[in-house]
């Protein structure tokens, strides 16, 4: 089985999460995926603990199914090998601050030359254009500038750090294989490639949905806990008597009452209807206090079989073994090289064709260097003088 994008082939310039989480849902869908790497400047991500038998977890998971090649970009002989790669690989991931690439003969007017079918992905904080296209930034740093901290978290303590890196992933690796894939779509129609500029600011910027739509249209500066989704209703985490907790979303009125009935106050239902904030605020306390007699278990085997949108919140332990987890398989098994597997997240995507089995973990530096640069009919010769030179790994 080769997977739907198994006529795509990609040339991955990127490090760390933006670029590689991109890259690895194209590979994981069939495409061949050819990790560029330094050998001069580690990819941080293969030290980034925790490490299962010396190796990054999440380096493992976030590179497997790519092939490695240690190539010295600085090093005027990479550029031959990069334009040899172009006649075969036809679409190209970077994530350097604007410019990097250019200086390094490597940009997208360049390349394009050689090869005007090149589809080239630009994965950035700020964008290529832009007071701010040079500037350093985090994941924490792109959802302040977006907008998007001003209205997640409490109004007692303020904005509060997610557990995920929404810009990276949703910004910068999901909007970056929308676009992708939609170039690849249009280049079948005109044949040409096209430069794909993706700011992570830009993507997370406009995942302000709903709140953004209010502000612009209507001037509503959503804040903290004052909507409807951010802990300004009922639509929150309830604590339990034993320090765990409950999530409630029973939007709807069938919701609301099965809550309400099943916590033994059906009378609470109305105030869930209510738009007025000092009814939804009372709501919540009198909620608060209905979880709080009980303890986690008992509240899991209360809602199991209620229709009512209160799920627990679960640890990644719990998560994993979660049925509905176990029936959807988001776990997987990836051979490691050595006959044993590593326990690894599967791709999310079901396909009903199938998707190919996950070949290989995250691999060392360069270690398909030779297997590439023989391909692209390099003698060994020649593969030993680039490696003298340190131009390969």
């Amino acid at each position: 089985m080769q997977g739907p994008l198994a006529s795509l082939k990609v040339l991955d310039f990127s490090t760390l999460l933006p670029g590689p989480f991109a890259s690895l849902l194209l590979a994981d869908m069939g495409a061949e995926v050819l990790r560029i790497e330094s050998p001069t400047r580690q990819d941080l991500l293969r030290v980034l603990p925790p490490h299962d038998q010396g190796i990054s977890a999440s380096h493992a998971y976030l590179n497997r199914n790519k092939r490695s090649l240690a190539l010295d970009l600085k090093q005027p002989e990479a550029l031959e090998v990069v334009t040899q790669l172009l006649g075969d690989y036809d679409i190209l991931l970077e994530q350097f601050r604007p410019g990097v690439m250019e200086r390094l003969g490597l940009g997208y007017e360049a390349l394009k030359v050689i090869n005007p079918r090149l589809i080239y992905v630009s994965i950035t904080g700020y964008g290529q254009t832009g007071p701010y296209k040079d500037r350093a930034g985090h994941d924490i740093n792109y959802l302040a500038l977006a907008g998007l901290a001003s209205h997640t978290g409490r109004a007692d303590s303020g904005p509060v750090p997610l557990g995920i890196q929404a810009a990276d992933i949703a910004g910068g690796s999901l909007h970056g294989v929308i676009g992708l894939l939609a170039a690849v779509i249009a280049r079948q129609q005109s044949g040409q490639g096209q430069h794909l500029d993706v700011s992570m600011t830009d993507c997370v910027f406009s995942l302000n949905a709903m709140a953004g739509a209010g502000y612009l249209a209507c001037g509503v500066e959503p804040g903290w806990e004052n909507q409807m989704l951010n802990g300004g209703s009922f639509y929150d985490y309830y604590r339990t008597c034993d320090g765990r907790w409950m999530s409630v979303g029973s939007l709807e009125p069938a919701f609301m009452r099965a809550l309400c009935e099943a916590l033994g106050r059906p009378e609470l239902a109305a105030q869930g209807l209510s738009p007025k904030p000092e009814q939804q605020h009372a709501l919540k306390q009198a909620l608060q206090a209905e979880f709080e007699k009980h303890d986690f278990a008992e509240l899991c085997r209360l809602f199991a079989g209620i229709d009512a949108c209160v799920e627990p919140v679960l640890s990644l332990e719990e998560a994993v073994r979660h049925p509905q987890s176990q029936a959807r398989e988001r776990v997987t098994q990836v051979p490691r090289g050595d006959g044993s597997t590593q326990t690894q997240m599967a791709c999310p995507l079901k396909f009903s064709e199938g998707l190919p089995e996950p070949r290989h973990m995250g691999a060392r530096l360069g270690a398909h260097t030779d297997q590439v640069l023989g391909a692209l009919g390099f003698s060994d010769e020649r593969i030993a003088q680039l490696r003298s030179a340190k131009v390969v790994l």
